[in-house]
């Protein structure tokens, strides 16, 4: 199976020049399966929810109908970081916010998947609605793939859940802002679960008045076996793709007489 991402610095609050800049640089290439970033058609700093309004679509839209369309021309399934905009009944009170920082998966036969982020970080409690949607998997091509968002990756149960739920790969778009944290944590996640884990982080830094955002990226590709197969820098725009076996993520073994299924004690945990 031939995986990847894309790793780069999106256009600020500009969806058309961030779809064009996209066409421009997948349009001849193929995957299975590649992730882009966060929040990767607006870029990520507001000044307040008009702003994050002002950048939300629905889902299909125009976005998706652009990554059905070159889903369709390089038989390639991809996930990407929006904003979504929510329906009237998801919005708690007038002046709460009215979107959610959604992942999305679509795919060449116009299948369409969305996480809605369940952990937001610090000001996206100000901008978006926070996801209540239980963690689900879903079949890419015989492979079973799991969708998590930036900062879903400091909660361990985020990752198990999927991992329990089947999934082979989690895909990861962020937008992280703390340098060398989640390139930890994912590896920790891929060795814990015996899985794969695809890391699409951006690059670039942003500002918003008094406000501004350094991102880090470090996009990188993680094993079963707790290696990483393909990084990024911290600063450079790449795309990557590489070819794995994900059948390798269906053994939870870890020695003879040790499964990390098996040898959970459950009657001892918290939660």
């Amino acid at each position: 199976m031939k995986i990847g991402y894309f790793q780069y610095n999106p256009y600020y609050h500009n969806i058309p020049k961030n779809l064009e800049f996209i066409q421009s640089r997948l349009n001849n290439l193929s995957a299975d399966l590649l992730v882009l970033p966060e929040l990767s058609l607006s870029g990520y700093l507001f000044k307040n929810n008009d702003e994050v309004l002002a950048c939300a679509e629905t889902i299909p839209g125009p976005s998706s109908d652009m990554f059905l369309a070159l889903a369709k021309k390089t038989q390639t399934a991809y996930i990407y970081g929006c904003i979504e905009k929510a329906d009237q009944k998801s919005i708690s009170a007038e002046g709460a916010p009215e979107c959610y920082n959604s992942s999305v998966y679509i795919d060449p036969q116009g299948e369409i998947k969305i996480y809605r982020k369940a952990h937001l970080f610090n000001r996206e409690k100000i901008h978006f609605i926070q996801g209540n949607d239980p963690f689900f998997v879903f079949d890419v091509q015989g492979v079973t793939v799991g969708m998590l968002i930036c900062f879903d990756h400091m909660f361990p149960e985020a990752a198990r859940t999927l991992t329990l739920l089947g999934a082979q790969i989690i895909c990861h778009p962020s937008n992280l802002v703390l340098s060398g944290f989640a390139q930890a944590t994912t590896l920790a996640r891929s060795i814990e679960n015996q899985i794969y884990w695809i890391l699409a982080n951006r690059i670039g830094t942003e500002f918003s008045g008094s406000v501004s955002c350094t991102y880090t990226g470090g996009s990188q590709i993680t094993a079963p076996n707790g290696s990483v197969i393909v990084s990024s820098s911290q600063e450079m725009e790449d795309l990557q793709i590489i070819d794995i076996d994900p059948s390798l993520a269906l053994n939870k073994s870890i020695s003879k007489r040790n499964n990390i299924f098996d040898d959970r004690r459950t009657d001892l945990y918290l939660v």
